[in-house]
């Protein structure tokens, strides 16, 4: 299974493409739908959130609400287009009229300078349009089909916020995704500790005033994964890393753990080495889940715990210090309209990608042309490893 998207921040539209999926595959349009207004929810949203009712568009590779095993082709529609489409035209030369709102004073920690340079681009407008997080909800819609994929091969995912700027919010919930999923959803932050939101909500609306930004922390937990997926032979079938990689391609993380991750690097080895037991009804497991589910790259059983780091977001209504690329004169940074923090969409987004990396390791390993001869050798895999 393999995907692509395209499209532009305030393009027409977000296009994505899933190909690999097997055939069969009932999909549920509303909950595809409901995972996109969730990543458009959370307190700390910007303005761009009252226009755009993000609502996914299927136009090829399903047929009666069933995949066909061809490629699915997704469009999400922007609605903010409409008052970008002279700036924003794919077709039409360039005009004093259609060249307004150029970008020529990059944002620090945005990819405005860096991408101008590579791509040789005069309007940083151009970079900006691409590498705004605007992009995440292509990646929320395949997300969500891998998502659904996952469920009716019995595992089960949920993304939610560990903490906001320095406030932890998180009382060591039970690796339980259905108790852990029906707390974040009561209430806009998307905590497992309601405890916290009113602290929370104040730190938001201080840094708002203050025109600042707020990044966080963010935890997955997946669990009733199959042992030995990935591999430990290569690197590159390593599937934590594959994991790793796909968190860090979402928009500002800056930092990847696998269960303790760094903090096992500051224990003992008797602290963090998971024992194993094994039980006659379920065959080996582990009396604890330190290595977040991995072991040579490969699953191990037991419940697959990620966490990410955010970065707060580059664009400030307060701006930093930047240099205007025309005149090389030292001046403030561009403002675009932005979040005061978006950790709490980042959760859905980061829970998407891991839903969408678990996915593709199963049509890896298993004959993913049809989901019913899938779901028959995923049985018998279990089984095989059950009884080792």
């Amino acid at each position: 299974m393999n995907y692509l998207t395209a499209g532009e921040s305030h393009g027409p539209q977000l296009t994505g493409i899933i190909e690999g999926l097997p055939a069969g595959l009932t999909l549920d349009i509303d909950a595809i739908n409901a995972q996109l207004a969730a990543r458009q929810g959370g307190y700390g949203r910007g303005s761009r959130q009252k226009i755009e009712h993000d609502v996914v568009n299927i136009v090829g590779g399903v047929r009666h609400k069933k995949t066909l095993g061809s490629p699915i082709a997704l469009v999400v529609n922007n609605r903010d287009h409409a008052h970008w489409s002279q700036i924003m035209d794919p077709t039409a030369a360039p005009t004093p009229e259609n060249s307004l709102r150029t970008v020529e004073r990059p944002r620090p920690g945005h990819a405005d300078l860096v991408g101008g340079m590579k791509y040789n681009h005069r309007d940083l407008r151009n970079v900006l349009e691409r590498s705004s997080a605007r992009e995440t909800a292509m990646r929320v819609a395949i997300g969500a089909i891998s998502k659904q994929f996952l469920q009716q091969l019995g595992i089960d995912i949920v993304g939610y916020v560990q903490q906001v700027g320095a406030i932890q919010a998180d009382d060591q919930a039970p690796l339980n995704v259905a108790k852990i999923d029906q707390v974040v959803t009561q209430n806009d932050l998307r905590i497992v500790e309601p405890a916290k939101v009113d602290q929370i909500h104040a730190l938001i609306d201080k840094t708002k005033k203050d025109g600042d930004t707020l990044g966080g922390i963010i935890r997955v937990v997946a669990t009733n994964v199959p042992a030995g997926l990935g591999s430990y032979i290569s690197w590159d079938t390593k599937l934590d890393a594959k994991l790793a990689a796909a968190v860090m391609g979402v928009n500002a993380m800056k930092g990847v753990e696998i269960g303790d991750g760094f903090k096992a690097a500051t224990s003992f080895g008797s602290q963090v080495m998971d024992e194993i037991d094994w039980d006659a009804q379920t065959g080996f497991t582990r009396n604890s889940d330190h290595l977040g589910g991995f072991e040579g790259g490969m699953t191990n059983g037991m419940p697959i715990i990620v966490k990410a780091a955010m970065k707060p977001i580059p664009t400030l209504y307060k701006p930093l210090q930047s240099v205007d690329i025309q005149t090389k004169e030292v001046k403030k940074a561009s403002v675009e309209r932005s979040d005061t923090t978006a950790i709490v969409p980042a959760s859905i987004v980061i829970e998407s990608v891991v839903a969408i990396e678990l996915a593709k390791a199963i049509t890896d390993t298993f004959d993913g042309s049809n989901m019913k001869r899938l779901l028959a050798q995923l049985k018998d895999y279990r089984e095989a490893f059950k009884n080792y």
